[in-house]
């Protein structure tokens, strides 16, 4: 059975920064993450708000985020955790890939958030081909031709921007209309190829053959003016679950699944810590993450320092 001060939960830019705080404090650290470090900032093609990158590859940043946790001697390890129990001043974590528990004076769960599914006619049968969440990923393949993004947020309008460089079309269906920053959002809609259609609801993935052809939609409020756009491909952004469901019954999942913490980055569970896109916030950016894991590793050593005072 391994032993731990601290387990990070999720290797994002949350997780990786509270590893990095973690072990600064002389802490005896363990990254947990199922999937390749970085989570979902590795599917955002350019991130330009992120202080002193400048214009970056969300790949890019997350390689270096995750070669920093390494030159400091974090310890990482690709684990699927499927319960975590907290007794006393003890934190046992389980995990799918074997019957060993680890234990841990702490723990911090960063694991963050994934895409959102309309669940519409067309989208089963189109995910993973047509239908992607991911331009960094697919985007390559819809070179010169016509493309289609619903949502109208952030991710919406940043890779909106990425795909207008290369397709011969964007046509944007959103519910609401633009919510990114205003100068992003402005930027997207002057480019000549880009079209946004606003106040829209997505009604069906429309194919032929087996091949998606189009998108068909209507006003969001009453259901009329019907219209179909062609396109050879669609991304989704229409917000995020939380990756919470191995905590789901306890007392630190809140409002749609997202936990609750205080400003301290502290559950109601002693000793128990969330950071990032996971937890119930206004602001889900890189550098927010970055910002709750510090936090949470700070005051997970300071849990730590009050517990071996109580022991002496």
């Amino acid at each position: 059975m391994s032993r731990y001060d601290l387990v990070v939960v999720g290797a994002g830019p949350a997780g990786m920064t509270a590893a990095i705080y973690g072990v600064r404090a002389n802490l005896k650290v363990l990254l947990l993450d199922k999937l390749a470090p970085g989570g979902q900032v590795i599917n955002t093609n350019e991130i330009e708000n992120y202080p002193g990158s400048g214009k970056i590859n969300g790949a890019e940043l997350a390689v270096k985020m995750f070669e920093h946790t390494q030159e400091l001697g974090v310890e990482f390890d690709y684990k699927t955790v499927t319960k975590i129990e907290s007794l006393d001043s003890i934190k046992k974590i389980y995990t799918e890939e074997d019957e060993d528990v680890i234990e841990a004076l702490t723990v911090i769960i960063a694991t963050g958030t994934r895409p959102r599914t309309l669940n519409i006619p067309g989208e089963e049968e189109y995910k993973g081909s047509a239908i992607s969440w991911c331009a960094i990923c697919d985007g390559a393949k819809y070179r010169d031709k016509d493309v289609v993004i619903i949502g109208g947020g952030n991710s919406a309008v940043d890779e909106g921007t990425y795909l207008a460089t290369i397709t011969k079309s964007l046509t944007i269906i959103t519910d609401f209309d633009l919510t990114a920053d205003p100068a992003s959002s402005d930027y997207l809609r002057s480019l000549p190829n880009v079209t946004v259609h606003p106040y829209k609801r997505v009604l069906e993935f429309i194919g032929k053959e087996g091949k998606l052809v189009g998108v068909k939609f209507a006003d969001k409020e009453t259901g009329e003016n019907e219209q179909v756009v062609n396109c050879d491909g669609v991304f989704e952004y229409i917000g995020a679950i939380p990756s919470t469901e191995f905590l789901q019954g306890t007392e630190i999942i809140g409002s749609h699944g997202f936990m609750e913490v205080n400003e301290r980055m502290a559950t109601k569970i002693p000793g128990i810590f969330g950071a990032g896109d996971c937890i119930s916030k206004h602001l889900r950016q890189v550098v927010t993450a970055t910002s709750d894991g510090a936090i949470a590793a700070q005051e997970a050593g300071s849990y730590i320092k009050a517990l071996k005072r109580q022991e002496i």
